[in-house]
């Protein structure tokens, strides 16, 4: 018989019922909250996601993966950065926002937030244009003053 996961959030007096929550919900959640975080380039995908991804189907929950310990929420966070941002400010960030939106969603609070930073994205140098590859500045600049 398979373990049941679901997570079931604190039954309140007026309710008629409980309310269970998948795992794979949260990583929903905390995958988009970690993304919109300043200086998060993106998330650890697998091979998996990566097809997906092929066919059109976004997986929001790539780079989190959440354990459920009793009572106690962890979750496991692999992120690429922007270059240039200071790592433990932007994982500090993305601590404190994960935390946050969970608590907001679903009135569950991490107990942990380990962030992996798998990798720094360089920015983007500008596409050079192939006409001007060989174009001498200085000429340009005397032929534009004698004008």
């Amino acid at each position: 018989m398979a373990e049941n996961t679901n997570i079931v959030l604190a039954s309140r007096p007026d309710s008629t019922g409980t309310i269970e929550i998948v795992p794979e919900v949260l990583e929903v959640i905390l995958g988009i909250a970690a993304v919109n975080v300043d200086g998060v380039y993106q998330m650890r995908g697998s091979l998996a996601s990566s097809i997906n991804a092929w066919f059109g189907r976004a997986n929001r929950g790539k780079g989190v993966t959440v354990t459920v310990d009793g009572d106690q929420v962890h979750a496991d966070v692999y992120v690429y950065l922007n270059y240039g941002v200071s790592v433990p400010k932007v994982a500090l960030a993305i601590q404190k926002t994960l935390r946050e939106q969970l608590l907001f969603m679903t009135d569950l609070e991490l107990a942990q937030v380990d962030v992996h930073v798998v990798g720094v994205v360089p920015e983007k140098a500008p596409a050079v244009d192939k006409t001007d590859l060989f174009k001498d500045d200085e000429e340009d600049e005397t032929t534009e003053e004698d004008d």
